[in-house]
């Protein structure tokens, strides 16, 4: 589908220098990553203010004791 939008000159140039080395319109590009920035999860968990990031699985929990002996190191 055609369209027009406008696109800073910094993230055109990006687009087409990545879409050259990948044999890939500029547009395919800014596609694909568009769709990669909307798949992407949209609801972060924030605790006062801050946002928290997820354990992976398996992982021990965070304890303040990890934490002083981290940052003593």
């Amino acid at each position: 589908m055609r369209t027009t939008l406008d696109l800073d000159l910094d993230v055109l140039q990006a687009a087409k220098e990545i879409g050259a080395a990948r044999g890939l319109s500029a547009g395919q590009v800014v596609s694909e990553l568009v769709r990669k920035a909307l798949a992407a999860p949209r609801t972060a968990k924030v605790r006062n203010g801050v946002p928290l990031l997820a354990r992976k699985a398996g992982s021990p929990p965070l304890t303040m004791a990890a934490v002083n002996t981290l940052r003593d190191e």
